[in-house]
């Protein structure tokens, strides 16, 4: 009787002991890489020059193994199209909203809903032109349409670069103009645009746009672009004039008021429109995207509305409430949190498989906007880029060689390093962080 109880409380003792062991094991290890991190973002280093926040957090544990300035608010840019996307995951159910239409025997009238699709070549076609092929008048309102082309904090200066186009209630030809040189003549993809040619001193070798209006011009003796893309004024007038010159059939600008009983043209899915809005940081995309959630929502185009709505009802559980503007990031005036960034990764991850959500996101190395950056035996970065003057962001996930699975955010304000050595220091850190966790 005196050796089993002996031996019970050897087994015992030496369980107890061998637990006691690991939990200090592991604690000492945690201590080590939270040491090594403090060494590759705390004070005296490359990331104590400027305003950094960062945010590591474990997504299956939900345990914060890191945080610097976590608490503090950042310009996120591009970012910001994270909740932009959360947003449509929640109310958009993968289909795009193209437009609104009631019928009047072979008589139809539509309002846009925001879809960038229509003849933006990137994207997957609705068919449109087939079904309102039946009707031989069409009548355009723009009633719904409660906003402005530009969001609010956008550039001026930015009016005649295609990542700033215009957003529109029914957008066409993703609201921007190509031109095609042709033995050194510009020719327009959408007819209805000319050009004009004129010889302006200085060496313009591309194709421009007055600030005010859809007039191009060029410099025939110093042309050689091979293909300018230029944002175009948008309006309702010009819509209608789109719609006749593709529908060749008689188009109407009403004034009539979007009724209750509207019926809806799901033009697709949302998956391409995802795709191209995270991978590539389409900000036209991204703005339409936030417009169409207005629609389904709140029955206008309205994108402050919107995103008060969104934060109320989707994001009232973020530790932060962000200052959020417009749906692309190309505004300052948006700020955000990194705590706030992770609760939106983890809202994102609950909402979908992980698997789909990191085929939508940029990969390291793969493709996207992190086609060159991060680069790895196999992908191990899974994140949105945001890039503006002196302003850089990266949040998403970190799988680690253990195969688990990390929240990030690493946001950086205000440096005037360029931003390529902004993205060599943060991938040491996130070298560190797939090799050690």
């Amino acid at each position: 009787m005196f050796k089993r109880a002996f031996l019970i409380t050897f087994f015992l003792t030496n369980f107890i002991f061998n637990v006691f062991s690991q939990r200090e094991v592991a604690e000492d290890s945690i201590s080590l890489r939270y040491e090594k991190l403090h060494q590759l973002l705390g004070p005296n280093t490359f990331f104590d020059n400027h305003l950094t926040g960062f945010m590591l957090y474990d997504l299956d544990s939900q345990w914060v193994h890191y945080e610097k300035n976590s608490h503090m608010n950042f310009i996120p840019a591009s970012t910001t199209k994270l909740l932009t996307f959360y947003a449509s995951l929640m109310v958009m159910n993968n289909q795009t909203n193209s437009f609104r239409y009631t019928t009047n025997g072979n008589e139809i009238t539509i309002w846009g809903s925001g879809d960038p699709s229509w003849k933006y070549n990137i994207l997957p076609q609705p068919k449109i032109e087939e079904f309102l092929k039946s009707y031989s008048k069409i009548y355009f309102s723009d009633q719904n349409w409660n906003d402005t082309p530009f969001g609010y904090g956008w550039q001026w200066d930015d009016y005649y670069y295609a990542y700033s186009a215009e957003r529109s209630p029914l957008p066409i030809y993703g609201n921007i103009v190509t031109f095609r040189n042709v033995n050194r003549v510009p020719q327009a993809n959408i007819p209805t645009f000319k050009i004009e040619s004129k010889n302006i001193n200085g060496n313009l070798t591309t194709v421009r746009r007055d600030f005010h209006s859809n007039t191009f011009y060029y410099n025939p003796r110093t042309y050689t672009n091979p293909g300018t893309i230029l944002p175009f004024v948008t309006s309702s007038e010009l819509t209608v004039s789109l719609l006749r010159d593709i529908l060749q059939k008689p188009v109407d600008l009403v004034n009539t008021q979007l009724p209750s009983n509207s019926q809806v043209f799901h033009g697709g899915t949302m998956r391409p429109l995802w795709k191209e809005m995270l991978q590539e940081s389409d900000n036209f995309i991204a703005e339409q995207i936030l417009l169409m959630v207005s629609d389904q929502m709140l029955g206008e185009l309205n994108s402050e509305k919107a995103i008060k709505s969104i934060l109320k009802k989707y994001m009232n559980d973020l530790p932060d409430e962000p200052q959020w503007v417009d749906g692309s990031g190309l505004s300052r005036h948006n700020l955000v949190t990194p705590r706030s960034m992770i609760r939106l990764i983890e809202k994102i991850d609950q909402a979908m498989p992980r698997n789909e959500l990191l085929n939508l996101l940029p990969q390291g190395g793969i493709n996207g906007t992190l086609k060159y950056n991060y680069r790895g035996n196999r992908p191990y970065v899974f994140a949105k880029t945001g890039t503006i003057s002196n302003n850089h962001a990266l949040v998403g996930i970190i799988k680690s060689k253990s195969d688990r699975y990390y929240a990030f955010a690493f946001l950086n304000n205000n440096y005037l390093n360029k931003a390529s050595e902004i993205r060599r220091e943060m991938e040491k850190v996130l070298v560190f962080i797939r090799d050690n966790y």
